[in-house]
């Protein structure tokens, strides 16, 4: 018998030779397939087809997949192992990772600066000249991490249940090491001098070697979310002995350095009215203010926007419906890549739900008109589950900026603007998300603001004061809100769940 076996992944064209009884989950992450539960088989996101070859079906598979699926050939990558030749048809791939071309202002430094944005799901990262600020090269990556968990608790959870925390922490390190040398491949003309990091608490903690217990429970407060510094040696990277690399400061609680390069990147701090920042990633970051004080908070709302937890969601890759529009008392469905639906993204999902809301199919509070799932297109459909699922993650998102705004002592009216950031927010239907409850504003008051927080980590590599002086400040008139603390938000939860009548 052969010690090694190949597998074929479709429609990527891609053969890999590897050896028996290898874990599927370990070959097919870096292709594009996710595994949103960590592996543990709570969930289908990581369903596959096999069209040739053995997989056995798993006990767990016999309760996430139907039976017709089964028969299919459809399997649960974290449950298979590679035993036999196998034919596999991936349901995702190709995802796009957005990144910026924002043009700033900067005082021109000497040598090279490298931006990095760390997210839960995806890393960008950045090469720029200090002396012209033009971005050299760019290079996105699938966060390896997210093999143990797509959402921030999962991760917490391999971490501290499963004493995963050294094996997280080396991961990301080591991948963030072979970008940042990739970048510098490309141009050995000047010498690397700073490298800047942000991302939320929990990427804060697992790159910095911060233990993450504290927030695994109650209060959810980390004892130490202060700027980290580094050399290269400490890292383990091979760079220019004088480079320096820190990772900027969180605000408070799951409140990380993104949200602060996000206030960065939209002058926030500096507003003389009352602005917003939305940020709809795997996690929901609030922030209002403006140059006096700034309010920050963080919700369990990213996950449905994701696509997770959706019976057939995805992220924004080859297969998904990304948009959904009324027409001859139906729907019709735009599909990334515009080949064969085979799920749904977060912006396809608030457009079908918008767009149900008008034809009658879903009622305000959120039941299914008929009680049975709607068809979008091909194999894709929704749940009442699915409904619900979007229900508290905008629910989460609304009330979360109502408590906020109450604390403050104003009113939605009172914002002059609301900026979205992340790919969510770039991306997302205004319209959809007002008349699903989701941002209650007017078109004018709302700005797709894209990637702020890998803009605000390219304006801080042109801040490199020891003291750091300008963070302090910013984070001293930042306070981080609890809301689980407030004595209003569940309730404002609840109100926040239905869906607006018209």
């Amino acid at each position: 018998m052969r010690e090694t076996v190949r597998i074929e992944l479709l429609p990527l064209g891609k053969a890999l030779e590897v050896g028996r009884g290898a874990p599927l989950q370990d070959l097919l992450f870096a292709h594009g397939v996710e595994f949103p539960c960590g592996g543990r088989g709570r969930c289908k996101g990581c369903k596959i087809k096999v069209l040739s070859g053995s997989l056995p079906i798993s006990d767990e598979e016999k309760v996430r997949l139907s039976a017709a699926e089964l028969a299919e050939g459809w399997r649960l990558a974290c449950r298979g192992s590679a035993e036999t030749d196998l034919r596999i048809d991936l349901a995702q791939w190709e995802a796009t990772i957005l990144t910026d071309d924002t043009v700033f202002a900067f005082t021109p430094q000497d040598g090279l600066g490298i931006a990095i944005d760390l997210g839960t799901t995806t890393i960008v990262a950045q090469l720029l000249d200090l002396r012209t600020g033009r971005v050299l090269a760019v290079r996105t990556a699938l966060n390896r991490q997210a093999q143990h968990g797509a959402d921030i608790m999962s991760r917490v959870e391999y971490a501290v249940a499963s004493h995963g925390q050294a094996q997280l922490e080396r991961l990301i390190r080591a991948q963030i090491g072979e970008l940042v040398q990739e970048l510098l491949d490309v141009s050995a003309a000047q010498e690397l001098k700073h490298v800047v990091l942000v991302g939320n608490t929990v990427m804060h903690h697992l790159f910095c070697g911060l233990s993450v217990e504290p927030l695994s429970h109650y209060p959810f407060e980390p004892e130490h979310d202060g700027l980290c510094a580094f050399t290269a040696d400490q890292l383990g990277w091979s760079l220019a002995p004088a480079a320096s690399v820190r990772f900027l400061p969180c605000l408070g609680g799951f409140v990380g350095s993104d949200i602060l390069a996000g206030i960065l990147a939209t002058n926030l701090d500096q507003s003389e009215e009352l602005a917003a920042l939305v940020d709809l990633g795997t996690n929901g970051e609030i922030v209002v203010g403006n140059r006096e004080r700034l309010l920050c908070a963080s919700t369990a709302a990213g996950p449905a926007f994701e696509g997770a937890r959706i019976w057939m969601g995805m992220r924004a890759a080859t297969g998904a419906i990304s948009e959904v529009r009324m027409e001859n008392g139906g729907v019709r469905c735009h599909v990334l890549g515009n080949g064969p639906a085979r799920g749904i993204c977060g912006s396809g999902l608030v457009d079908a739900v918008a767009a149900a809301l008008e034809l009658g199919w879903v009622k305000p509070n959120g039941r299914l008109a008929n009680g049975s799932d709607f068809n979008l297109a091909g194999p894709v459909k929704l749940s009442q589950t699915d409904i619900r699922e979007l229900q508290l993650a905008k629910g989460a998102i609304a009330a979360g900026l109502e408590v906020l705004l109450k604390q403050w002592g104003a009113t939605k009216a009172d914002l002059s603007r609301v900026y979205l950031a992340g790919a969510f927010g770039n991306y997302i239907n205004h319209t959809s998300a007002r008349r699903i409850g989701l941002l209650d504003f007017s078109p004018e008051k709302v700005q797709p603001a894209g990637n702020t927080a890998l803009l605000g980590a390219k304006l801080a590599l042109f801040n490199s004061q020891a003291d750091d002086a300008q963070y302090r400040e910013l984070r001293r008139k930042t306070r981080h809100v609890s809301l689980h603390e407030d004595p209003e938000f569940q309730q404002t939860y609840v109100e926040q769940m239905a869906f607006p009548a018209t």
